[in-house]
């Protein structure tokens, strides 16, 4: 039990360090592109958290599983340079005992990955998916951002606003600019509306239900780019039609689905997200195979021996997993074949290991 306690408190500790690292570069780089989306106007900015929150669980079924298999490495490794295990070993501790220590705090962590994977992830993209419907039924008043041209509509507008603020009405833009693209075939170019206003809120029409920016107090200037004939007009009140709330129903896919939606399912797509979130859970006892014979070094080969060849092995698992995945989802692999082919291979090379430095030991030191 103090071994037990010992080997988890070393595996763990590392899990835990190369977890965060690897957690902060995937959020860093994911938060960058939700905000330029928002920075795009495709979103609001006060949504950013959230998505992130919620795709924290998505992120830890790749991250983690790397990390417990770094861990493994790392910390054993340690031992292997400093003579630990030597003395382990030597006093009747097994690298079958190892392998099943091992094996047991690997199977606590694939509970929580069981949780992950089957209940939490799903969740999370659920909500994720929720999320972005409703950036739907936000108007182009709500998606700027003061200071910044933003192009809204494929690029038939563009509006840009010196500043924002709050009204009992909603949302305000002050000093805004709009350019509306008219295309207009008869001159064979495209006419443009440029329209300066001192602000602009959101309104709905009661009759008719649509949405549009009501624009105060400003000037609209009409013309053909490279033309000099632009008409001026002033107006007190000026509407910009905006774009309709979308009607139509979020449908969710496989990976938002809850588990038990994918149980029983012919559809190939939801049979491999179902193989997919199961092949999650294995890779912990699978990696575990792998892991023990790998970590043993030489006291002159140092820890970090035997980190690359092991992040290449990781590399061509998860690789390998990806593509059983895409071939069980376009119908080209049998779900009876499915991922798990790919699990009894690396099942079967980790046995293979131990098996291999089994065989190299005297057979005094088999009997301990």
């Amino acid at each position: 039990m103090i071994l037990f306690r010992y080997f988890t408190q070393q595996i763990l500790q590392v899990t835990l360090a190369v977890s965060l690292i690897l957690l902060v570069v995937s959020f860093t780089s994911r938060f960058l592109q939700y905000l330029a989306d928002a920075v795009a106007g495709k979103m609001t900015t006060d949504i950013l958290l959230m998505l992130m929150l919620y795709r924290l669980p998505e992120f830890l079924l790749i991250i983690v599983p790397f990390a417990f298999f770094l861990a493994v490495l790392l910390a054993y490794g340690r031992m292997y340079a400093e003579n630990e295990m030597v003395v382990l070993h030597a006093c009747g501790f097994s690298r079958s005992r190892l392998l099943n220590m091992t094996m047991g705090i690997g199977l606590l962590l694939a509970v929580a990955m069981a949780a992950l994977s089957l209940y939490a992830a799903p969740a999370g993209l659920q909500q994720t998916e929720a999320l972005r419907q409703s950036q739907d039924e936000l108007t182009e008043i709500d998606l700027i951002v003061s200071g910044q041209f933003q192009s809204f509509n494929r690029g038939q507008r563009v509006t840009y606003a010196e500043s924002l603020s709050q009204t009992d009405v909603g949302r305000q833009l002050n000093n805004p600019f709009v350019v509306l693209r008219d295309p207009n075939p008869a001159q064979g170019d495209s006419g443009l509306r440029i329209m300066v206003a001192e602000s602009a809120r959101p309104i709905v029409d009661e009759a008719s239900g649509r949405r549009f920016m009501l624009l105060e107090n400003g000037y609209f200037y009409d013309g053909t780019p490279g033309a000099a004939d632009y008409s001026v007009t002033e107006f007190q009140q000026q509407g910009v039609l905006l774009p309709e709330q979308s009607t139509i129903a979020p449908v969710l896919r496989g990976t938002e689905l809850p588990t038990m939606a994918l149980l029983g399912s012919s559809d190939p797509g939801l049979v491999a997200e179902l193989q997919w979130r199961i092949s999650v859970i294995l890779l912990i006892p699978v990696l575990t195979l792998l892991a023990v014979p790998l970590s043993k070094v030489d006291p002159r080969q140092g820890r970090f021996a035997r980190l690359v060849p092991a992040a290449l092995l990781y590399g061509l698992y998860f690789m390998l997993l990806q593509v059983s995945r895409d071939a069980v989802e376009d119908g080209s692999l049998s779900p009876l074949i499915g991922m798990w082919w790919v699990h009894l291979v690396f099942a079967g090379a980790g046995l293979g290991l131990m098996w291999r430095d089994r065989a190299k030991k005297p057979a005094l030191a088999r009997m301990v």
